[in-house]
């Protein structure tokens, strides 16, 4: 009973002892083994100082804590939601501009030793932007930014530029700058009303402009139809004395040929056609009877 007793403490004492190493190797494990995901960066630090950076996904081995400890960053694509930044234009306009730039660690030590965290990340960002934004601002006039005509407009341009000084600037700290874009370009509220009512004011004077301009249009385009309407005028009573002209010839020639061929019959014509002008049924002559224009009358008179 002693031996079979004594035999199964032996058992329990070595399952005791084999938790416990368990135990043992997997806090020894936690301490020295560590895993890296895909989406970020891990750091390995030996008393504070970056000593091994791995980029790679896997599971890695450390010295245990607290010689060596690991600190994890992210490597995605992020994104900097800025605050509303006022600035000026080329042509001294104050705008109001609302953008998001897009950015990632590319130096995690680098990363580590000048901004240390995110936050501190978008502390630098937030410089790094609107001193590019201000100064690439400042080489363009408003209508370059805004604007109706696309041949005008330079906004792409302008961002363009503003990525490439800030990826310059934010490499110093380990980030690289992806892109950047505008949500809104507006006025600031202080000068909104200004603003509007300067560009009612513009309008009305180019409205007025182009007023005087159609008015002079409109006058000049009656000066020339007044100016065709006399030259076509005087074309027409040119051609139409050419003709009274000429008809008038023709008669001449035609009276004179029927004169020659039978004066008395010609000077008869001619009177009858006195007569049928001058006399109708309401006309009254009063005539000395010795006058030539009664002598076919008077003949005729007497004959009856």
């Amino acid at each position: 009973m002693e031996k079979h007793s004594t035999g199964g403490n032996r058992k329990a004492n070595k399952k005791v002892i084999v938790t416990i190493g368990l135990i043992v190797t997997l806090f020894i494990g936690t301490l020295v083994v560590y895993k890296v995901d895909v989406t970020e960066y891990a750091v390995v630090t030996q008393f504070g100082n970056p000593v091994v950076t791995v980029a790679e996904p896997g599971i890695r081995i450390k010295l245990p804590d607290p010689v060596q400890s690991v600190q994890r960053l992210d490597k995605r694509v992020q994104v900097y939601q800025a605050d509303s930044l006022e600035l000026l234009t080329l042509d001294k306009k104050s705008v109001a501009i609302d953008y998001y730039g897009t950015w990632k660690i590319t130096e995690p030590v680098t990363y580590m030793k000048t901004v240390k965290d995110k936050a501190g990340a978008e502390a630098r960002l937030s410089d790094v932007f609107s001193s590019s934004l201000g100064i690439q601002m400042g080489k363009y006039n408003l209508e370059e930014l805004v604007n109706v005509d696309a041949d005008l407009l330079k906004l792409e341009t302008m961002l363009t530029d503003t990525v490439s000084y800030a990826k310059e600037k934010a490499a110093d700290y380990g980030i690289e700058v992806i892109d950047a874009k505008i949500r809104v370009l507006n006025f600031p509220e202080s000068n909104k009303q200004s603003v509007y009512d300067r560009m009612k004011a513009e309008r009305e004077q180019m409205a007025k402009k182009y007023r005087s301009e159609g008015s002079e249009e409109a006058a000049k385009i009656r000066a020339d139809a007044e100016k065709e309407q006399q030259i076509i005028l005087s074309e027409a009573y040119k051609q139409a004395q050419q003709i009274k002209g000429s008809g008038d010839a023709e008669a001449i020639r035609i009276y004179g040929e029927a004169f020659q061929k039978d004066p008395e019959f010609y000077e008869f014509i001619r009177t009858l056609e006195t007569y049928e002008k001058t006399i109708d049924g309401k006309t009254t002559l009063i005539l000395p009877s010795t006058a030539e224009i009664l002598k076919y009358l008077s003949g005729s008179t007497g004959a009856n």
